[in-house]
């Protein structure tokens, strides 16, 4: 059994702050493959961080705080001794595998390799976005879209946060996502719609939230970012927004450079939606027992997108039920007003 392995089942409680100027927020925290991963005490999952990046920051006498990076502004901070001197044995375990030696030959392989992926990404930049997808680990794409969505915050403002509209947006999350780990954030500017992120962020315009009487309007809009995020790979979109630079720096440090990830989150906000099949969501909407006609007549004033919405009812058998409760739908669209 490997450190790792020993550790994987062990949870225990912390502190975790976003940034330096958010508030400390109780979480649950547990070892995973390669992440760990910080939850909300409802099970939530709120961020993960690559165990390879994280590190020690400072030491208590009754706790250890640690940081997802070098230069990361969140912190996380643990009193439990069994998860401290865990996470401290899994850190050295990885470090050391990480340090081992090398040689000439691994050293000339590696070197080919990144010419030749220099190479495809100059040739096919779209077949190399795709292969990079494929071999980054679940972690990596949990870091690229939490470091986007920090460089988002600040073109945007930060993400709106109110206790109420929260808690109604989780449960409108838990309807509609029952089986998927997403992180739905409300922005209070500039994003026109929705749009995504790798790592299971879902990006949401105040204007959709506040300016519609039902929340059927917003659930359709969720379902169809939905819809996107599952037709492409996420990161594959993200890849050709950041450019070279991220392709390349992904390859050879693992990491993309600020000024590429600067770029990824203004084309993220400006893009326009890629097109859905109007059919498929409005037959998911039914799947999640909710009427799709308020989102198409919101979506498209031509009558277009609710005839569809309309033949699609009219073909399926299904029942609705309330998406949210008058009190809940109240709070959520003064998620900004806080």
């Amino acid at each position: 059994m490997t450190v790792l392995e020993k550790y994987q089942r062990l949870e225990a409680e912390g502190v975790w702050r976003p940034d330096t100027s958010a508030q400390r927020r109780e979480v649950i925290v547990s070892i995973g493959e390669a992440t760990l991963t910080l939850s909300s005490p409802s099970g939530q999952v709120l961020t993960h961080w690559s165990l390879p990046a994280i590190r020690r920051l400072e030491k208590s006498d009754t706790s250890v705080v640690f940081a997802p990076g070098r230069d990361a502004p969140e912190t996380l901070e643990i009193s439990d001794p069994a998860m401290i001197e865990a996470l401290d044995k899994v850190l050295k375990a990885i470090n050391r595998k990480s340090n081992g030696g090398g040689g000439l030959r691994r050293l000339m392989l590696f070197a080919g390799v990144i010419a030749a992926l220099v190479l495809l990404a100059f040739w096919l930049p779209k077949a190399a976005a795709r292969y990079v997808a494929a071999i980054a680990p679940p972690a990596a794409h949990a870091q690229i879209g939490a470091r986007t969505f920090e460089q988002i915050e600040k073109l945007t403002g930060k993400a709106c946060g109110a206790s109420s509209g929260l808690i109604a947006l989780e449960k409108l999350e838990t309807r509609l996502f029952p089986e998927a780990q997403l992180k739905l954030v409300v922005l209070p500017s500039a994003l026109a719609q929705t749009a995504h992120l790798p790592g299971g962020w879902i990006l949401i315009s105040h204007t959709i939230v506040e300016d519609h009487e039902t929340p059927e309007v917003l659930a359709g809009f969720l379902l169809g970012e939905d819809l996107r995020r599952n037709t492409t790979e996420p990161l594959v979109i993200y890849l050709q927004r950041a450019g070279f630079k991220a392709l390349l720096g992904l390859l050879t440090k693992a990491t993309i450079p600020p000024e590429a990830v600067q770029q990824a989150a203004e084309r993220t906000i400006a893009a326009a939606p890629a097109p859905i099949d109007m059919k498929t969501l409005a037959q998911n909407a039914v799947a999640a027992g909710f009427d799709p006609l308020p989102f198409g007549s919101a979506y498209d004033f031509s009558g277009e997108t609710a005839q569809i919405m309309r033949e699609t009812m009219e073909q399926a058998e299904y029942q609705i039920t309330p998406l949210l409760s008058d009190g809940d739908w109240i709070a959520l669209q003064r998620i900004c007003e806080e």
